[in-house]
């Protein structure tokens, strides 16, 4: 085990009812960064000289290169990673500064209202860090919020139910900002008219290729209702932690792909099969006639 001043110290108690301990390494003993080490606890912010067990790993600073692949494996089997399902670094820090702002507190009075030290705080705010649930569950209690949320664990709510911005701003995106967003790839929208005659807005797996954008599907679905059509293409994104996002609108004819070598440049550029799953090998193209956008955000940006 080696650690650098900074890292962070994790422990898993594999007994019953115990509860997982963090704290930054504040103090090293060996210049090779072997053990013992000096560990600020974040539940109580003393600090104490640890020799750490077989319970034990280190999470290390960005930038902090693990030494070796046993350590690695460690820490992508991290019991609060996959509490989280989350792989972007910083998520939780984010959502712990966009509360504390959201609610006018400062570093300084949520750290004590937590029982944490302010300089933990800020570095968990500032970078990637795998806090554990008793510190999770005093940050929580102190910002007026729960775990789940803090972990990310609502992301399964429709969105949009987080708190409005207390200064929003909403603006117009030019065509060059939407063709840059909706250029992203993912799931989108598609609306077209049902078997019936009413409105029907179904989601799809979607691409752009050369400025036009393309799904899979197959025939008889309602998606594959959209060719030869002119339809709505309607993509967005929604962050509920911070209360702000952006939607981009397409209006443009829909048009079944038939030419194989566009068929093939469209597998080519595909960054995923669709998620419904099945024989979907009928390419839709919609090339936009018009392109508008939306974002909402702090009024200052």
């Amino acid at each position: 085990m080696e650690a650098h001043l900074g890292d962070q110290l994790v422990i898993e108690s594999t007994a019953t009812g115990a509860a997982r301990r963090d704290g930054e390494i504040v103090g090293l003993h060996h210049e090779d960064g072997t053990p013992p080490y000096d560990v600020r606890w974040s539940d109580t912010d003393d600090v104490t000289l640890v020799f750490p067990g077989p319970d034990a790993h280190i999470r290390h600073l960005e930038g902090h290169p693990l030494p070796d692949e046993h350590e690695a494996r460690e820490e992508s089997a991290s019991p609060a990673t996959a509490r989280s399902g989350r792989s972007g670094p910083g998520d939780i820090g984010r959502r712990v500064a966009d509360e504390r702002r959201r609610q006018g507190i400062s570093t300084v009075e949520a750290a004590r209202r937590a029982r944490m030290s302010p300089d933990y705080l800020a570095y968990l705010e500032e970078n990637p860090a795998d806090p554990g649930l008793g510190t999770l569950a005093r940050l929580a209690d102190a910002l007026g919020t729960t775990v789940t949320s803090l972990l990310g664990g609502d992301a399964d709510l429709p969105p949009g139910q987080g708190h409005a911005l207390w200064h929003p701003g909403f603006r117009e995106l030019s065509p060059e900002e939407c063709r840059v967003l909706l250029s992203t790839h993912g799931v989108g929208r598609v609306a077209v008219s049902g078997a019936d005659g009413r409105p029907v807005v179904v989601p799809v797996n979607y691409e752009v290729v050369d400025e036009t954008i393309v799904f899979r599907t197959a025939p008889h679905t309602v998606a594959a209702r959209a060719a030869e059509t002119e339809v709505a293409f309607e993509v967005d994104r929604v962050d509920d932690a911070l209360s702000q996002g952006w939607s981009v609108l397409a209006v443009g004819r829909a048009s079944v792909v038939t030419d194989p070598d566009a068929v093939r440049r469209f597998s080519r550029h595909a960054h995923t099969t669709p998620w419904a799953g099945g024989e979907r090998e009928m390419w839709v193209s919609i090339r936009p006639a018009s392109l508008t956008g939306r974002r909402i955000g702090p009024a200052d940006r």
